[in-house]
């Protein structure tokens, strides 16, 4: 059987190269499916524990690369291959994701186990071979109770009797007969990038508020500090509302029936609504926090103002008050 190891990961371009299309997703072929820049970076085989691992990467907007590995794997239900498989992806995750990244956990990596033969119907080679399938997918030699299996493989669609796909958290299953695959593939890779995408406006979230608490409880270039800080929040929002909604309202749009369920079931298994929600909660407490913090530069700058105001008035009481005792004669300027 085959095996599609998929790696994402933050990586920026400075200059961006002219975009390409998805043209892959099934029966949509009239109209641009996914509303994503999508570059690709080049394709390469390597050689890993002795088994020869296609690679081709990609980069999705200017902001994160994704690298689609495949290899083939005898029998990778046995268990004794799965110290070899975790051999591999652990090689691919140090060749290809930054050492930054694989420290502080800013990736995403998803295993696919491709399948042509599935016999005699999907649903029934799926539920004859559950504990191996769930076994595989999450990737432990533990074996999983029943209810676990049953969770882990209930997220089923169908695109005709004899092509099925199964989506769960950490990995999938495409069974197609005509080895069909890169349909799924693709959208599997769009669900994983959005979902590093919320990841990487989570973590921006957090730097703006540590930048908060350094600028309001430290000493230095106080406003200045915290006008750039506005400025970043607002760039921020403004990027994650454009690139997130603009991606997920394409995906609504398109016209195909299975590629819509398909991406539905991507959304709900990797939590994509809840990282939403989250993002934008955090978001809208974050413009709330920085209200607040311009409300209180307003009434400081007032206060500033308002001194200053009160000095001048003192300055001038003061000049009034020695022109008239200068004027009464209580005061004589002594001559040079």
């Amino acid at each position: 059987m085959e095996i599609c190891y998929l790696i994402a990961f933050p990586d920026s371009a400075e200059k961006h190269a002219p975009p390409e299309q998805f043209t892959t997703l099934k029966d949509a072929p009239y109209f641009k499916p996914v509303d994503i820049d999508l570059v690709t970076l080049g394709e390469e085989t390597v050689v890993i524990e002795g088994y020869a691992v296609t690679v081709s990467r990609q980069r999705y907007d200017g902001q994160v690369q994704m690298v689609e590995c495949h290899y083939d794997l005898e029998d990778p239900f046995d268990p004794a291959l799965l110290k070899v498989r975790m051999k591999i992806q652990n090689a691919l995750q140090s060749r290809f994701v930054p050492e930054v990244n694989r420290v502080n956990g800013m990736y995403e990596e998803y295993s696919i186990l491709l399948v042509q033969t599935a016999k005699p119907s999907p649903d029934k080679w799926v539920e004859k071979n559950a504990v191996s399938l769930a076994t595989f997918i999450r990737s432990q030699r533990e074996t999983l109770d029943s209810m676990e299996i049953e969770e882990l493989l209930g997220a089923r669609v169908h695109y005709s009797s004899h092509e099925m796909t199964v989506v769960d958290w950490e990995g999938a299953i495409i069974i197609a007969p005509n080895a069909d695959y890169q349909s799924d593939i693709a959208l599997i890779k769009i669900g994983n990038y959005q979902l590093l995408r919320y990841r990487m406006l989570d973590q921006s979230i957090a730097e703006m508020l540590d930048k908060i608490r350094e600028t309001f409880f430290g000493n230095q270039k106080r406003v200045r500090a915290t006008r750039g800080i506005i400025s970043q929040i607002a760039q921020h929002k403004l990027e994650i509302m454009l690139d997130f909604e603009r991606a997920e309202q394409s995906l609504l749009l398109i016209g195909d029936w299975y590629t819509a369920d398909l991406y539905e079931a991507i959304h709900e298994q990797f939590y994509l609504k809840d990282w939403k929600e989250s993002v934008k909660t955090k978001l809208d407490n974050l413009e709330n926090i920085m209200q607040t913090i311009k409300d209180n530069l307003s009434i400081s700058w007032e206060h500033l103002m308002d001194q200053i105001q009160l000095i001048l008035w003192m300055i001038m009481l003061f000049g009034y008050l020695y022109l008239y005792l200068l004027d009464a004669g209580w005061i004589k300027l002594q001559p040079r």
